[in-house]
Parts: C-alpha cells; sequence; structure tokens
C-alpha cells in the first residue's frame, strides 16, 4: 500500500500544508495510507484528518517513519546535514546552483533517497501542476507596498505577520495608506500574465494602484528595461532560469530613477540567473526590508514563503491543484512523478 507521511512544517513562520482533509479522504478512499503529523503551527487543524480516517504521528517524527514511506512537506528540512533515505516530496530549491542545494543534494546522495521536487512536477507540456503562484504574487504585492508606505513614513518596513484571510489583509492595508500621497505612486509588473503576476495585480487593483503589466512581449527584446526606473514599484513575477534577462542591473542604485521599492516575489537571489543585480539574499518576516541605497531610498523585499502570509487560501488552492498527482503516487514510474524523479537524477 502506497504510504503518504504528511510532516509538520520546521521552518519559521510556515503554517502552510499540501494536503487538506478532504483531499486526505479521497486519498484514502482511493486505497492510500495516510499518516498526518501533529503540528503547533499548521493553519488547518488535526481533527479534520482524524476524522477524515488519517493516522496521526507525533511532530516532526518523520525522520523514523516507515522505509517505504513518501514523506510529504514543502519548505525545508532542518540543516542538520543527516543523510536522507525515504522518498520526499516537498520544494528543494536544488536546481539552479543554489549553494544550499547542493548541500541538500549530497545529503540525497549519502542516503539514497529521492527528491521529487513540487516546483519540477509538471505535465506532459512542461507545465506545473501546482503552485503557490497567486498567493505568492498577492502577499508580495503587499509587502513590496508596506516597503513604500513605511519610506513615506521616513523609515523601513517592520515585521508582517499572517492574516485569516485575504479581505483581512486589504482592510489592513487600506487602512494603512489613508493620509498618505499616492498621486505619483505606480507599479509595473514584470510577468503580469502568470498565476504570480496575477495575484500582485489583483492586490494592487483592489487597492486603485496603477500597474503597468508586462510579460514574454515586452521582454524578448532582453534589455535593458529603463521603464523599470520609471515606475515606484517594481515587482518581479519570472522565475530565474537560464537565458533569464536582466531587469534591475547593478547601477540601478545611483542611476536617476523614480523607482523606490523592488519586489523580487520570484526569490532567487543566490541563483546564477537572477535577474535583480542590486541584492544577493533574501529578506525576513521580521525585516521584510533592505535597503540597497539610502538617498533616494531604494529597497528589496524577498521572502521565500509569501503564501504563508494567507495560510488557510493558499492551502486549500495549492491542495486542490495538486490532489491528481497525488492520487498516482501508486504509479511513481509514470507520469509527473517520473518525470521529478529524471530532473533529480540529472542534478544528483
Amino acid at each position: 500500500m502506497t504510504h503518504l507521511w504528511v510532516r509538520a512544517e520546521q521552518r519559521e513562520n510556515e503554517e502552510r500544508v499540501g494536503l487538506t482533509p478532504a483531499g486526505a479522504a479521497e486519498l484514502i478512499k482511493a486505497g492510500l495510507r495516510v499518516t498526518v503529523e501533529q503540528s503547533s503551527v499548521r493553519a488547518i487543524g488535526i481533527e479534520g484528518y482524524k476524522a477524515a480516517g488519517c493516522e496521526i504521528a507525533p511532530e516532526n517524527s518523520w525522520p523514523d517513519a516507515p522505509a517505504n514511506a513518501i514523506i510529504f512537506g514543502l519548505k525545508e528540512l532542518p540543516e542538520d546535514g543527516t543523510p536522507l533515505s525515504h522518498l520526499h516530496i516537498m520544494f528543494g530549491h536544488a536546481f539552479k546552483g543554489q549553494p544550499t542545494g547542493r548541500i541538500l543534494l549530497d545529503r540525497f546522495k549519502a542516503g539514497g533517497g529521492t527528491l521529487y521536487d513540487l516546483e519540477y512536477l509538471v505535465d506532459e507540456t512542461d507545465s506545473r501542476v501546482a503552485a503557490f503562484g497567486y498567493w505568492a504574487g498577492y502577499a508580495g504585492a503587499a509587502v513590496t507596498l508596506r516597503c513604500w508606505m513605511a519610506q513615506q513614513n521616513g523609515g523601513i518596513a517592520g515585521t508582517v505577520g499572517v492574516f485569516k484571510s485575504s479581505d483581512a489583509l486589504v482592510d489592513d492595508l487600506q487602512n494603512a495608506l489613508k493620509g498618505l500621497d499616492k498621486s505619483t505612486l505606480n507599479a509595473l509588473i514584470i510577468g503580469a500574465l502568470g498565476r504570480v503576476g496575477t495575484g500582485a495585480t489583483d492586490l494592487l487593483s483592489t487597492l486603485d494602484i496603477p500597474v503597468t503589466k508586462w510579460d514574454m512581449a515586452e521582454t524578448a527584446s532582453g534589455g535593458p528595461f529603463p521603464e523599470v526606473l520609471d515606475h515606484t514599484l517594481f515587482l518581479n513575477c519570472i522565475l530565474a532560469r537560464p537565458g533569464t534577462p536582466v531587469f534591475v542591473p547593478e547601477s540601478a542604485k545611483t542611476d536617476e530613477r523614480h523607482l523606490r521599492v523592488i519586489g523580487d516575489i520570484a526569490c532567487d537571489p543566490d541563483s546564477d540567473f537572477s535577474p535583480i543585480k542590486v541584492y544577493n539574499r533574501t529578506t525576513t518576516w521580521d525585516e521584510p526590508a533592505l535597503r540597497v541605497h539610502d538617498a533616494p531610498p531604494l529597497d528589496v523585499t524577498a521572502i521565500d514563503n509569501l503564501p504563508s502570509m494567507l495560510p488557510v487560501e493558499s492551502s486549500e488552492d495549492y491542495a486542490e491543484q495538486l490532489l491528481p498527482s497525488l492520487l498516482t503516487l501508486a504509479n511513481l514510474d509514470s507520469g509527473v512523478w517520473a518525470r521529478a524523479e529524471t530532473t533529480f537524477k540529472e542534478h544528483l
């Protein structure tokens, strides 16, 4: 029997989960065994999983799971260097030249396990079968706007947190915008036609902030793109990959510009292919803005688990997208799982 083990997330500020109780019930009905770890942070409570018929395991007990269990989580594992012997489903961030990715792959090589990277679960047309993109864009636009608002008040953005719903997030932003001069506020979104860009556009449009929407046609020339500097906010919604043009060169720090905040929602600063060259590290929930130039100010925000700001909505959306693939876990030698394993082996 195929055994899916849903682990608790051990990453700070991570309340999401990739399987809902309703989805778990469907997997069990299809003949899978489902174990769900207890979690002190998960946005969806354990009672629903119990009612669905899942087995319940102690929090963070996955290292002791049966050898044939497929361990399913979202974000990074603890960086303790231990060999990884199980099959793991998660976002590994290991295939784009990231230094930490090499360390993770070494752990899989040492333990003989396999990584089915969620970013590389693709269908026959090479399109991702599931993504958190919309809510990453939505939350990323909110944080980018927060950074601009902090500048208007002479400071730098402070701690961001979790919201119960997107409506609550919008209400919070509307209240914070009161009294600020928005007459010159506008945004350029690159990747506007994708899921990430759509989420970012929706958030800003809800707040009546003018948005210039670019996608592949507008960036086909390969740059340079001086238009980026003509907007107050720039949101990058393009995944870094070979051939991605540079959108913000190092010189942007001191160039004449209207640009004040860069929201690198794709967030791959340590990738060789990053299109944003004014910074080289992610930012955090406690310190969401990295100031890369003082006068005039230029801040970068690059939080790599943005959908966790809206953990319930983003979890439900993602889990619904992923469930059809999870229902095929008994056939790892074909479909999305076989393609993901091939990608893993190539990089290993």
